[in-house]
């Protein structure tokens, strides 16, 4: 068991967190919040800190699971920072969604303090934190992989190591790009069996078994014929992630032109009111 440090107790971080405690590791928490850090000691025990720099201290293990680049650099940074209480040999471990630029900037800054880094973004929403069933997508070197995996498996039901430091948050961006697609599919589909006058939930059991298969189509069909989307991927969290997307785009002169097109209708959504809706709440333009 080792002594490990989480940061950011947020939809994901929170149960994550909770994964390690249960594991038997020796859990350190912080968050900004400190009533949500309380609630967490209250659930799961383990050791409150009041500062990044804190929970940090006599850590092996440094998990972050906060907003965004801004976010991440305002707990590395400063007197009370991680970088302040960061000791040799602990191995940072990023699951935020941020940009690989970051990723490579925190990769070197953990190395000239005597320190590693992995860039570990996931994917499977609250219910696969939830659950413990995280795919976790990671960049770095394969000495800090085979150290942490055992730690990060807690709660991933898939992980691997694809590439230096960046290429977790790369292939994180590859997924969100896949997802904006089907799901304005699966929207389309399931307005359109409304309208024709279908039962879409026999339709779905059956399309399901076949090529249209998805996780979006088998875990939130019904909520999408339900019209419920108060649960899962924020719609401001999807619009930060797509954003950080086509800016890499632009580097690499790859083109995203589905991706562009459904920003802009999470951004109708944004509109509507849905800003903390499901990213399935595509759906509700086309209902309007």
């Amino acid at each position: 068991m080792s002594k490990v440090s989480f940061i950011g107790l947020g939809v994901m971080g929170y149960p994550m967190a909770g994964h390690l405690a249960k594991a038997g590791h020796q859990v350190t928490i912080y968050n900004r919040t400190n009533e949500k850090a309380k609630k967490w000691i209250k659930e799961f025990n383990g050791n409150l800190s009041h500062s990044p720099k804190e929970a940090a201290i006599n850590s092996d293990f440094i998990f972050l699971c906060v907003g965004n680049d801004e976010d991440v650099l305002s707990v590395i940074n400063g007197d009370n920072g991680i970088l302040a209480g960061l000791n040799k040999g602990n191995i940072l471990i990023d699951h935020t969604t941020a940009s690989a630029d970051l990723a490579k900037d925190l990769y070197y800054l953990a190395k000239n303090n005597e320190a590693d880094f992995i860039d570990a973004p996931v994917s499977g929403g609250q219910a696969g934190a939830e659950n413990g069933a995280l795919t976790v997508m990671i960049g770095g070197d394969q000495k800090d992989y085979d150290k942490a995996s055992p730690v990060i498996n807690c709660y991933s039901k898939k992980m691997k190591l694809l590439g230096k430091a960046g290429s977790g948050q790369l292939s994180k961006m590859v997924n969100q790009i896949c997802i904006a697609g089907l799901v304005q599919g699966l929207s389309e589909g399931i307005n359109f069996g409304i309208k024709a006058g279908l039962n879409m939930e026999e339709v779905i059991e059956v399309i399901s078994k076949g090529a249209a298969q998805s996780w979006q189509m088998e875990n939130r069909y019904k909520t999408m014929i339900d019209n419920n989307f108060d649960f899962g991927f924020a719609v401001d969290w999807m619009r930060k992630d797509l954003k950080i997307a086509m800016e890499e785009a632009r580097k690499n002169n790859s083109l995203l032109p589905i991706t562009e097109i459904i920003d802009t209708y999470y951004e109708d959504v944004q509109k509507m009111g849905g800003n903390r809706w499901d990213t399935s709440s595509l759906i509700k333009r086309l209902r309007k």
